[in-house]
C-alpha cells in the first residue's frame, strides 16, 4: 500500500495506472477535461476497483458499465464533465444522489479534501457495494447513506454543491431548498430514455437554470422521482 493524500492507496499495478493515464490524456483531447483538480482526481481514482470484477476489463473505456440492478456507473466523459461543472472547492459539503460503486463520490473526495460528502443511494445492495469500495481505498470524507434520494439528505443541509446522478422528470424541490445560497446543482431532467444535464444556481435565494446538453441516465425513483 501507498500513502496519498492522507489516505492509503491500494497498489493496483502498471496496466490499470497506463490505462488511466490513456482515458485521461483522452478526455483532455476530447474537451472533457481541462481543470487541473478534476484531471488530478480522475489520475488517482482506481475505476477498475468500483466495478463488478466482470467489468474491469472495460474499466478504463469511456462508456457506463453495469453494476448490478439495473444501475450503471457513468462514462468517464460523463463524470470528468459534471464534475468540471460542479466547481467544487476544498472545503465544500457536497450532496450526491445516486451512490452506484461510490466512483463519482471518489472523484469529489479527491477534490474536497477537508470537506464532506453525503452520498444517498435507494438499493441496499450498492450501499454496501459504494461503502466496500470506497473502503477498500480508504476514502475517509464520504458517508454512504440508504435512502430515498428525492428527498435530499435534510440532516446535513444546506449544501455547498449537489449533483444528482439518475435522471428526474422534474426538479424536486426538496432538493432546491437543501442547495446553500451561492450553491450549484447539477441534475438529468427529461424522460426514461433521454434528458438534459441541468446546471442549477441559487443567488440571493433565486434560482437559474443551464442546459449543459443531451445525456442518457437511469430514472430517478422516490416520491420526488419517478
Amino acid at each position: 500500500m501507498k500513502q496519498e493524500n492522507g489516505r492509503r492507496m491500494e497498489n493496483t499495478g502498471d496496466e490499470y495506472s497506463e490505462r488511466r493515464r490513456i482515458m485521461v490524456e483522452r478526455l483532455i483531447r476530447n474537451g472533457y477535461l481541462s481543470k487541473p483538480e478534476v484531471i488530478d482526481a480522475m489520475l488517482k481514482v482506481p475505476r477498475h476497483l468500483f466495478v463488478p470484477e466482470s467489468q474491469r476489463c472495460c474499466a478504463y473505456q469511456d462508456r457506463p458499465l453495469p453494476i448490478g440492478y439495473g444501475q450503471t456507473i457513468s462514462a468517464p466523459h460523463m463524470v470528468a464533465m459534471m464534475t468540471e461543472h460542479l466547481d467544487v472547492k476544498e472545503h465544500h459539503k457536497i450532496l450526491e444522489i445516486g451512490s452506484g460503486s461510490g466512483y463519482q463520490a471518489a472523484v469529489l473526495a479527491e477534490i474536497v479534501r477537508d470537506g464532506k460528502i453525503y452520498t444517498v443511494e435507494r438499493i441496499p445492495e450498492l450501499v454496501e457495494f459504494a461503502r466496500r469500495n470506497l473502503e477498500r481505498c480508504q476514502y475517509r470524507n464520504v458517508l454512504v447513506i440508504l435512502g430515498e434520494g428525492t428527498k435530499g439528505y435534510a440532516r446535513e443541509s444546506p449544501y455547498d454543491r449537489i449533483i444528482v446522478t439518475a435522471a428526474a422528470p422534474h426538479l424536486p424541490k426538496a432538493l432546491i431548498e437543501q442547495l446553500k445560497d451561492d450553491g450549484r446543482m447539477l441534475i438529468p431532467v427529461g424522460g426514461r430514455g433521454y434528458q438534459n444535464l441541468m446546471l442549477i444556481e441559487k443567488k440571493n435565494g433565486r434560482i437559474s437554470e443551464r442546459n449543459l446538453g443531451g445525456c442518457v441516465f437511469v430514472p430517478l425513483i422516490g416520491e420526488n422521482g419517478w
